[in-house]
């Protein structure tokens, strides 16, 4: 079982509970655990998520609570995309989301990957305003910038580049 850390406005927002939380440990192989977290991007919901061990992020937007509800088939689509739009074949993506095909959601464990989070959060804003919109065609260069920008926590390098270190994508 891989495991979403969800903050506390996120679970309320999806229904969860204190039992509906699990009490299993992340499984760190692969690229282990992510945490999520639901942000107002011009007064829309949406959810950024950031893994945990390479800060490789993505934002999905203009979300209704049924479908923030639905919430790990959205992010299993989104990761794929994400995977798919960083060089990644279909057969690494499929091997890649098998680590997901069972989630359960937790607390957030780490407050240096919030930190993260709450700095990715800035910038999302900030990007979406400088375009049109979340329904702009570039949205999808925004999550493609944002995980070129250097991240502290990572020794200042880019969330891209630790992602490639730990599965890099086939040679095609």
């Amino acid at each position: 079982m891989q495991l979403i850390g969800c903050t506390k406005k996120l679970q309320k927002e999806m229904g969860l509970g204190v039992k509906d939380l699990s009490t299993f440990e992340p499984d760190d192989s692969g690229l282990g655990p992510w945490t999520a977290n639901l942000i107002f991007v011009n007064r829309r919901k949406c959810i950024l998520f950031v893994n945990e061990m390479t800060l490789l992020n993505f934002l999905i937007p203009d979300l209704l609570r049924k479908h923030i509800r639905e919430l790990d088939r959205m992010f299993l689509g989104w990761l794929s995309c994400t995977l798919a739009e960083e060089g990644y074949v279909n057969s690494q993506r499929e091997e890649i989301l098998n680590e997901y095909q069972e989630i359960g959601y937790t607390n957030t464990r780490s407050r240096s990957v919030l930190g993260s989070m709450n700095e990715l959060s800035f910038m999302y804003k900030f990007s979406i305003q400088a375009i049109s919109g979340l329904h702009d065609p570039r949205f999808p260069e925004i999550i493609k910038e944002m995980n070129r920008i250097p991240m502290g926590s990572l020794g200042y390098r880019v969330p891209i580049e630790a992602l490639f270190e730990t599965i890099p994508p086939s040679a095609v």
